[in-house]
């Protein structure tokens, strides 16, 4: 089993042409379908390298570079001893694959 990592991905995008409602659905759906929405546009991800390759390149196809922006940091797989979490939402607490 490859070596996983928490990743977390935050994104902007811009609303203000006609595909840019698209664009949003569009990321938040790719980070949906591996991950955990925490925030409403950051997402925790707990992922393996090849998982997060295929999720990288679907983010990047999605949006458009000169108007919209997404965020990716690398917590690494001693991810728990580098997150806090106060307040309502519960911190991410997966166990095992999530399916689909």
């Amino acid at each position: 089993m490859a070596l996983e990592m928490m990743i977390l991905i935050t994104y902007d995008v811009s609303l203000e042409d006609t595909g840019g409602a698209k664009r949003l659905r569009g990321v938040a759906k790719a980070c949906e379908n591996l991950g955990q929405r925490v925030q409403k546009s950051v997402f925790e991800c707990i992922l393996e390298p090849d998982q997060y390759v295929r999720l990288k390149n679907k983010l990047l196809s999605v949006i458009d570079q000169e108007r919209d922006s997404i965020r990716i940091y690398h917590l690494g797989k001693n991810w728990e001893r580098r997150v806090e979490h106060f307040g309502l939402t519960p911190r991410f607490e997966q166990e095992g694959t999530i399916i689909l």
